[in-house]
């Protein structure tokens, strides 16, 4: 079940220590999702075929989830470097 919670929007502005080619993303809402993460093995042809599959569905919320994840855990694993 999803619940989605107005928040109040939260406006991020770049640090000297961060990137400066970041534009300021808003957080306007979010929602609480339970899910299973699962660990696949499958033949590489199947692989493909779900890829292909999954690139005919996804929307651009799905691609903006996916760079937001993925550039926060850079941004983490940038930071915990440096520290």
């Amino acid at each position: 079940m999803k619940k989605k919670t107005p928040k109040k929007t939260i406006t991020t502005s770049p640090s000297s220590s961060s990137d400066p080619t970041l534009p300021t993303i808003r957080i306007v809402s979010e929602e609480e999702e339970m899910h299973v993460k699962l660990e696949l093995e499958m033949e590489d042809s199947t692989h493909k075929m779900l890829v292909k599959w999954g690139k005919e569905v996804a929307s651009d919320e799905d691609y903006i989830n996916i760079a937001i994840s993925a550039g926060l855990k850079h941004y983490i694993h940038r930071t915990d470097a440096t520290h």
